[in-house]
């Protein structure tokens, strides 16, 4: 009776509304003739074309001209002079994280701002030395500082010269750290170069917000970590590696009782005045036009007490020593280094440029104009590859500066001139006379500036009300990154981060809908009330592409929605034919036998077993609403194809809805309307409301053949009887 009534249900002449959509015609080229046409528009030499190319690759030579003098150029001017006094200590400070001198800390930041003004798109970002580039350089250098043996006490050889001799001459502990540092950044460099010109922008997407707030965090620890010697005065070895952080601490408990009192009461006035006046400047950042430079403060006034006490030579303190004035001659990277470094160099290269990246995108949309990603890594891996010739290590745009730079009144890039000014001035007079400088102010001054990562600890509980998942992965992200290493944390968190995509897809939310009354509107029965469930009609929504991963749950979430498992309804309607079957063979041979022996036909008349043996199925359409699935695979197809024989086989007609055209055209070229009637594509609704009321008409033309049957039947039944009584 089933396969019966499904014959007659195709027979109804389809009363939908059917759209039949045609496809554009679409021009076929292959890919031969692409890359052929590619390579004749690149090598088409014209003034046109190269002026082009140069106002792309300098974003400058379009603003410059139209710079609007008395608009910009006041807050460029006090906006540079403030983030430059800012840039000068940090600068020093961000050297020792390193394991450089201080003077290549002020060469970093100077060469980074005077390139980055040329090729930016950005007209707010602001690069320089950034702690958590610093920390992956420093664990970098120290590494190949114990390979080639030094002694981070000594500062000299204490194994072998053959590996350090370079022209003759032997480099020693300070030459060789920037070497390598300077051929790490020539490598980060030439990723970030390649990265742009290859279009590879889209990277940065995989660097989600959590992970990369979760790594700058676990990050920030292990700078805070590492600083603690110097706010102490300890003489301890540098940790690196898997585990630092804990080695480390134990290190620094273990002594204690060799900590420098001269240091660690320094640290201590100076992170209480540095800690409040932030904390006033936070407060009142609202009222006040410019931020108080505490920074530079610090370092003019604990230059000079420790000048006219000696902390050195009376209480044994560490102090910087000599910075030279003046420029070095430019000088190549150390080619024979660059197998040493190239693995170190990729983190390096994309956190630099995903910080880049993710400010200028930041600020460019809070202002209102647009940057180019792939020519923001150009600009960066420039930076990186001319300023490495110049004793300078690894930089990119640091959110602490840029958002300085942006609340002083910067309007454009000069602002970085500005600043570069301010480090020149330094470069050539000023830097001698920090030569009384602690070490503890560096590590205070470098602590206190990593605030704002640390405080993100406050935010987890707000994180986890919003996404747990992002939490998750914060914390993962965080941890990874402390606890292991810098490189092996960020790619911790990048897999991590991406098992949990790939986990969401496998166990998306899968639903059933129901009306919302008076509208058109479909939403989750189980989540809101007073929706009207349309009678004998299953609605199942699966917020995720279809795919190898999640078919299984997918048929198992389905099945349990409904209620319906086809195959083992199919399988009872097997059984119980079967057994009708059975009875009424029988009933015919109790027939035979008691008609020989001559007994009333009406008393042994055969009957049917009642209709209540074969399971009934309340359900008469399922519609599929796919809506959310942004693809489907050929395993997929395949689900959705046996769903459709399996519900088909027991009465029940499924209907897709909500297909995009990706979808459509999957379903149509993989075969999936061919156990259907001619008109194959009806069966895939553009709305949910469009299928609800093609299943209900189809019901009622249904139920008028059944009644009709029944009538014949009933009829020819009353005749029979008739005659045999």
């Amino acid at each position: 009776m089933i396969y019966l009534k499904r014959d007659r249900l195709q027979s109804v002449p389809f009363t939908g509304s059917y759209v039949e959509l045609k496809e554009q015609n679409k021009i076929s080229s292959s890919i031969k003739d692409l890359i052929i046409d590619k390579t004749k528009a690149c090598c088409t030499g014209s003034p046109k074309r190269l002026s082009q190319y140069l106002f792309h690759l300098f974003p400058v030579l379009a603003w410059l001209p139209r710079y609007k003098v008395k608009e910009y150029l006041l807050g460029d001017i006090v906006s540079g002079i403030i983030v430059g006094i800012v840039t000068i200590p940090q600068a020093i400070a961000y050297s020792l994280l390193a394991s450089q001198d201080p003077i290549y800390g002020l060469y970093s930041n100077f060469f980074c701002c005077i390139i980055y003004f040329f090729m930016a798109s950005s007209r707010h970002n602001c690069v320089g030395t950034f702690g958590v580039l610093c920390l992956m350089i420093g664990e970098s250098v120290n590494k190949h500082l114990k390979a080639a043996g030094f002694s981070e006490e000594e500062g000299l050889t204490i194994i072998t010269n053959a590996t350090l001799a370079v022209n003759g001459t032997v480099c020693g502990r300070s030459c060789y750290a920037i070497k390598v540092a300077t051929t790490l950044t020539f490598m980060a460099g030439i990723y970030q170069i390649l990265m742009g010109i290859l279009q590879l922008g889209f990277i940065s997407m995989y660097l989600s917000e959590p992970l990369l707030s979760g790594f700058v965090t676990g990050s920030s620890l292990t700078i805070v970590t590492s600083q603690m010697k110097y706010l102490l005065g300890l003489r301890i070895t540098r940790r690196d590696g898997a585990g630092s952080l804990v080695m480390t601490w134990i290190d620094v408990f273990s002594n204690l009782g060799t900590t420098n009192i001269c240091d660690l009461l320094t640290s201590i006035v100076a992170l209480a005045v540095m800690i409040t006046v932030k904390e006033i400047n936070d407060r009142f950042k609202s009222k006040m036009k410019v931020p108080f430079p505490i920074e530079l403060l610090v370092i003019i006034v604990a230059t000079l007490v420790s000048h006219y006490f000696d902390f050195s030579g009376n209480y044994k303190s560490s102090i910087c020593g000599t910075i030279p004035t003046g420029f070095k001659a430019p000088r190549a990277p150390d080619l024979n280094l660059v197998p040493k470094v190239a693995t170190d160099a990729i983190p390096i290269a994309i956190i630099g440029f995903a910080m880049t990246v993710s400010l200028a995108e930041l600020f460019a949309k809070k202002h209102g104009y647009t940057v180019s990603t792939n020519q923001e890594m150009i600009a960066i891996g420039t930076c990186n590859f001319i300023q490495s010739f110049f004793y300078s290590f690894a930089t990119c745009a640091a959110l602490a500066k840029t958002l300085l730079k942006e609340s002083t009144g910067a309007n454009t890039q000069l602002n970085g001139v500005v600043s570069a000014i301010m480090l020149l001035l330094v470069l050539l007079a000023i830097a001698p006379l920090f030569y009384s400088l602690q070490n503890c102010i560096l590590g205070v001054i470098t602590v206190v500036s990593l605030g704002s990562a640390l405080r993100k600890f406050a935010d987890t509980p707000k994180m986890w009300r919003v996404s747990k998942i992002d939490t998750v992965v914060w914390w993962v992200s965080m941890l990874a990154s402390s606890l292991i290493s810098t490189e092996i944390g960020l790619l911790v968190g990048v897999c991590f981060s991406m098992v949990c995509v790939i986990v969401q897809t496998q166990r998306p939310r899968a639903t059933l809908l129901a009306k919302v009354s008076g509208t058109e509107i479909y939403e989750d029965q189980f989540t809101y009330k007073e929706l009207r469930i349309i009678p004998n009609i299953k609605i199942y929504r699966f917020d995720a592409a279809l795919y190898y991963a999640n078919k299984d749950y997918f048929k198992n979430m389905l099945f349990s929605k409904t209620g319906i498992n086809p195959s083992m309804v199919s399988a009872k309607q097997q059984k119980a034919k079967k057994e009708r079957e059975r009875a009424v063979v029988n009933e015919e041979t109790k027939y035979r036998c008691f008609a020989k022996l001559n007994i009333l036909k009406t008393v042994c008349k055969p009957h049917n077993p009642p209709e209540n043996v074969v399971p009934s199925i309340t359900m008469h359409t399922l519609i599929i609403d796919c809506g959310a699935m942004q693809f489907i695979d050929s395993v997929g197809l395949n689900v959705l194809k046996e769903i459709q024989t399996d519900y088909n086989e027991i009465g029940v007609q499924v209907f897709l809805a909500n297909c995009n055209p990706s979808v459509r055209r999957l379903l149509h070229n993989g075969g999936y309307f061919s156990n259907t009637s001619k008109n194959v594509e009806q069966f895939a609704f553009h709305s949910i409301n469009d299928a609800v009321k093609f299943s209900e008409r189809e019901f009622q033309e249904k139920k008028k053949i059944n009644e009709t049957e029944d009538d014949v039947i009933s009829s020819h039944d009353n005749h029979t009887t008739g005659a045999d009584i």
